[in-house]
């Protein structure tokens, strides 16, 4: 930790004339107003981007962004000051403005800081430069040949290949000095097939916390051209969806998303402490069927949403939500687990220096079952598998969801009949938790392709789970029937 420590502080600090010692001057300054808590964060991430079209590598990007968040709490009040880029002044004018939110009296007495103690997530490898720009530009032309090569119907492909290296140095009046180097690595591949009038879109990609040399020098890249491919296909051979009340199946790894928006942000402390989640006051009672166990991870090494710390500095914890159907735990920041007297769970997350830290998800899945995934579809009579999942929204106060399929399958008697598109599913999430009857054995994670947005702010996460059956949930489509 303290070798990490110094090269932040040394990458962070040292080039702006500043020092530890000028971020304990600026938390001292909350100790003449009524203040709760005080805390200074100081980030800089460097970022890239090249994407293709037309097979060719059009366009690139390079931005460098530094600046730091001061934040003060008074009971439920929050003061919020930031500034981009690093200097002393600003950093002393932030806090005056932050602390303003309190009247002058006696405040904080800050605490001796303790440098915080974890396992590093991932290797502090800067992705940027891992490999030359023509190497990432050859490879963005390989995805274009590879797409190409596979179906004579692909008359379209862009791709895209983003990377960054953020340094973050957290210090705040209870004692924590913390500090991380968190790299980010992510490829997406889009294609489009012609078959006559018809044309349809095919998706996937990857990625992680780690470099882009590891990401683009695996069979990864070919892989996900040739995935974006056969989703095309499957689109242009599939059927109008069928509509009504039915059994569905969901997929391993990305239909976690359904999860994650349903039931995931119903979790997050902040909404219970306000009472607008259907989850609020309800630890201790059975919210699912008892098949489910939902688990919010940011320990997972390499994975897009994890994290060694927090953004508040608290390492990050595996926070089990939901047990054998019985709700466990919210996920909580340092706010809202005060305000509501239970333990931080190392979800304190914010997309950056210019924004107040919130709980928010890290890697959250449905663990695994003892279901095979065959059983599973041999055990419906008629309905849908849904294996791959787009765009959906989700209401936190009533649960209720709509999510749209972007690869899906009409099953009768246990088998596969057709591709289907335009199937929606809407339910109410902790419905659809009591409707889960079968759980597989394969539990899977993403790819490493989620974004999470949250009151304006988005940030990188991951969903998961394993095969799963719902004996009944609304899905709408074009027909009514089979």
């Amino acid at each position: 930790m303290d070798s990490l420590l110094n090269t932040v502080e040394s990458e962070l600090l040292t080039p702006n004339q500043m020092s530890l010692s000028l971020l304990e001057s600026a938390i001292d300054l909350f100790g003449a107003r009524t203040i709760d808590f005080g805390e200074v964060f100081v980030q800089s991430i460097n970022y890239e981007s090249l994407s293709l079209e037309d097979g060719r590598v059009k366009a690139g990007s390079f931005s460098q962004n530094s600046g730091f968040g001061v934040r003060a709490i008074s009971g439920e009040k929050t003061g919020f000051s930031y500034c981009d880029g690093i200097d002393a002044n600003s950093l002393i004018n932030s806090a005056k403005t932050a602390a303003s939110i309190a009247r002058r009296g006696g405040g904080i007495k800050r605490e001796n800081y303790s440098k915080t103690k974890f396992l590093p997530k991932y290797a502090p490898v800067d992705p940027l430069i891992s490999m030359t720009d023509k190497q990432k530009a050859n490879i963005l032309l390989k995805i274009d040949q590879d797409a190409r090569g596979a179906d004579p119907r692909v008359e379209e492909v862009s791709a895209s290949l983003t990377s960054s290296f953020e340094h973050m140095l957290v210090m705040s009046s209870d004692g924590v000095l913390a500090a991380d180097i968190r790299p980010l690595v992510r490829l997406s591949v889009s294609v489009i097939a012609v078959e006559g009038n018809k044309r349809e879109r095919g998706n996937a990609g990857g990625g992680g916390r780690y470099s882009l040399d590891r990401l683009l020098s695996s069979e990864s890249p070919s892989r996900f051209a040739r995935e974006a491919v056969r989703m095309a296909g499957v689109n242009l051979r599939a059927k109008p969806a069928p509509a009504g009340r039915m059994q569905v199946v969901l997929g391993p790894g990305w239909p976690g998303v359904l999860l994650h928006e349903a039931v995931g942000h119903g979790l997050e402390g902040d909404f219970n402490r306000k009472g607008s989640s259907t989850f609020s006051g309800r630890v201790g009672e059975k919210v699912a069927s008892p098949l489910c166990t939902v688990v919010d991870d940011g320990t997972l090494f390499d994975c897009r949403g994890s994290l060694s710390i927090d953004d508040e500095g608290t390492p990050t914890q595996r926070n089990t939500l939901i047990e054998n159907g019985v709700l466990k735990n919210y996920m909580q920041d340092k706010l809202n687990s005060g305000l509501m007297n239970v333990p931080k769970t190392g979800n304190g997350r914010r997309e950056s220096y210019a924004c107040l830290p919130m709980p928010r998800m890290t890697n959250t899945f449905l663990e695994a079952g003892k279901s095979d995934p065959s059983e599973i579809l041999n055990s419906m009579d008629k309905g849908v598998y849904a294996v791959n999942f787009g765009g959906g929204s989700v209401d936190i106060t009533s649960g209720s969801f709509v999510f749209s399929a972007t690869e899906a399958y009409f099953v009768e008697r246990g088998e596969i009949k057709y591709p289907i598109k335009g199937a929606t599913l809407t339910g109410s999430g902790p419905e659809v938790m009591r409707n889960i009857s079968m759980i597989g054995n394969d539990l899977q994670l993403d790819s490493g392709v989620g974004v999470c947005g949250k009151q304006g702010q988005s940030v990188p996460v991951g969903v998961g789970q394993p095969t799963l059956k719902i004996d009944e949930i609304v899905v709408g489509g074009t027909q009514t029937g089979s």
